[in-house]
C-alpha cells in the first residue's frame, strides 16, 4: 500500500451530474486525458491533466501518479437490489416468482443459519461485485441474523461502502425461515446497534415483501424506521401480477400494493423499492412526494417474466429511480449487463434508453436513489474516492466494434451491450486498488 499523501489517476474521465432526461447532454462531465486527485481516499479535484499536474508540481515527491492511458474512469457502480444468499442458485431453470422462491430462493436460504457457510458466500459475493466493478450495493441478507454478521464484517474488513439487513417474515414461509413480529423486530434492532454508521456500513430494515409479513410485523418495521430514523427500508413491491392479486386479498383495507407499505408508515426516504412493474398513478405519486425510490431489476424481471418497467411514467412523475441486478433471480453481477437488460425492455415499450441513462442509473441515479449524492455517485470534491476503470479493448471483439464507434455516447453504448466483468481492469476503494484484472482475476484484500 503507497503512503503518498496524494495520488492522481490519468485516463478518460466520466461522471454524471444531474439526469440526463432532464438535463440532456449537459448531464454528465468527460474529459479525454484526464486527472482525477484523491487525498486521504476522498476526491480532491479532477479535470484535464494538462490544467492539473502543472498545480501539483510542487508536492511532485508526496504525489504517487497512476496511468491509465486510454481507458474509462468512472465512479464506481450501484446496485440497489441484490441478494447475497441467491448467490449460489443464480440462473435456476423454469419458474415464475412465486413457484420459483418455493423451489430455489427459500431452500438455500436455509444454508445461512450456519454462520462459517454465511461467511464463505460473503466473500464470494463481495469479490464478485468487486470484479464488475460494483462499489456499493444494498443487500437481502436472509431471516437469520448470522447472515447480516457474515456480510458485514466481510464488508468493513474491505472497507466498503454497503447497506444490508436480516430479512423479516412471519408468516406464508418455511416454518424454519420465519421470525415472528417481535422476534424480527429484536433480532433487527440488536443489528442496528451493532452496524449501522459503524465505518462505511448501513442498516436497512428488510420485510421480503409484504405476503411474508403480517400487519403486526410490517408496524413493528415501522417503529423500528421511527426509533432509527436515518436507517433505510429495503422491500419488495408490485413485480409480478399474481403476486399483486395475493396481496389485494392479504390486504383489502389498503388502498393497493404500496398502501400496505404506507399503513405501516414505511413509505419515506432512504426507503428502497424493488420492481414497481405493475404500480399506479397513485403509487407512483406517493412515492414521489415521500422521497422514495425504485430499483429497476432489468434482467430479472425479463428472467422471472415479470413484466416491463415503466420508466417513463418513473421520470414524469420524479420518482428517484436506481438499477439493480437483483441476484438471483437477476442473471448477472455485471451493471453493464444490467444496463444492457434495461434498454430491451424500454425498446419492447417503444421508448428510448441511452448509454448515459443507463451508466446514470448505475452511478449517481443509484446514489440519489440512497440518498448518498454527494459521499458516492460521481467525482464531486469531498466525494468517496470509489471507482473503476473501464477497458474497451477487453476483448477482440469489444476492441474491433469499439474501433468504430465515433462519438462517446457510441462508444459508451456498445460497451454497456457488448461489455461485463472482463471490461472492468480495476476497482478502487476509497483511492486504494482492491481488485485488479491480470491474467487471472486477482483480488487486494486487507488482511483481518
Amino acid at each position: 500500500m503507497s503512503h503518498c499523501n496524494t495520488r492522481v489517476i490519468c485516463g478518460d474521465i466520466l461522471d454524471f451530474i444531474e439526469d440526463p432526461a432532464i438535463a440532456g447532454d449537459k448531464a454528465h462531465r468527460f474529459f479525454p486525458n484526464g486527472a482525477l486527485v484523491i487525498e486521504a481516499g476522498k476526491i480532491t479535484q479532477f479535470g484535464f491533466e494538462k490544467d492539473i499536474l502543472p498545480q501539483l508540481e510542487s508536492q511532485s515527491e508526496s504525489i504517487e501518479l497512476v496511468r491509465y492511458d486510454g481507458k474509462l474512469i468512472m465512479p464506481g457502480m450501484i446496485d440497489t437490489h441484490i441478494h447475497l444468499p441467491q448467490t449460489e442458485m443464480i440462473g435456476a431453470y423454469g419458474e415464475q416468482l412465486l413457484e420459483w422462491l418455493t423451489e430455489y430462493a427459500f431452500p438455500t436460504e436455509k444454508k445461512f443459519s450456519d454462520r462459517a457457510y454465511a461467511s464463505k458466500v460473503s466473500k464470494h459475493f463481495i469479490n464478485e461485485l468487486l470484479r464488475n466493478g460494483t462499489t456499493t450495493a444494498l443487500v437481502f441478507g436472509t431471516v437469520h441474523p448470522q447472515s447480516v454478521d457474515a456480510f458485514f464484517s466481510e464488508a468493513q474488513q474491505r472497507k466498503l461502502r454497503m447497506i444490508a439487513g436480516k430479512v423479516m417474515m412471519d408468516r406464508n414461509c418455511p416454518d424454519d425461515l420465519s421470525d415472528c413480529a417481535e422476534s424480527g423486530y429484536q433480532e433487527s434492532k440488536e443489528l442496528i446497534e451493532k452496524w449501522h454508521n459503524v465505518d462505511r456500513l448501513s442498516y436497512a430494515v428488510t420485510p421480503r415483501f409484504a405476503p411474508t409479513s403480517t400487519p403486526e410485523q410490517l408496524k413493528k418495521c415501522g417503529q423500528l424506521l421511527e426509533e432509527y430514523p436515518d436507517t433505510y427500508l429495503h422491500t419488495h413491491l408490485s413485480e409480478n401480477k399474481d403476486e399483486c392479486a395475493w396481496v389485494k386479498e392479504l390486504f383489502p383495507e389498503s388502498a393497493d400494493y404500496l398502501g400496505v407499505y404506507e399503513d405501516a408508515g414505511l413509505v419515506r426516504k432512504r426507503a428502497v423499492f424493488a420492481h414497481g412493474i405493475h404500480l399506479s398513478e397513485r403509487e407512483l405519486s406517493c412515492i414521489a412526494d415521500n422521497d422514495a425510490a425504485i430499483a429497476h431489476c432489468s434482467t430479472s424481471n425479463l428472467f422471472l417474466g415479470s413484466g416491463l418497467f415503466n420508466l417513463k411514467a418513473c421520470e414524469k412523475h420524479g420518482v428517484r429511480v436506481g438499477m439493480g441486478t437483483d441476484v438471483g433471480a437477476g442473471t448477472s453481477f455485471s451493471m453493464l449487463q444490467t444496463g444492457n437488460e434495461a434498454y430491451k425492455i424500454q425498446q419492447l415499450q417503444g421508448e428510448k434508453f441511452s448509454a448515459f441513462k443507463g451508466l446514470y442509473l448505475a452511478t449517481l441515479g443509484g446514489a440519489r436513489a440512497l440518498d448518498l449524492e454527494g459521499t458516492i455517485g460521481n467525482f464531486n470534491k469531498g466525494c468517496e474516492a470509489d471507482f473503476i476503470v473501464l477497458d474497451s479493448e477487453a476483448t477482440p471483439f469489444i476492441k474491433f466494434r469499439l474501433a468504430k464507434a465515433k462519438t462517446l455516447h457510441e462508444r459508451l453504448f456498445a460497451l454497456m451491450m457488448l461489455g461485463d466483468d472482463r471490461c472492468i481492469e480495476a476497482t478502487y476503494i476509497l483511492g486504494e486498488n482492491q481488485y485488479r484484472r491480470d491474467r487471472t482475476p486477482q483480488f487486494v484484500e486487507t488482511t483481518s
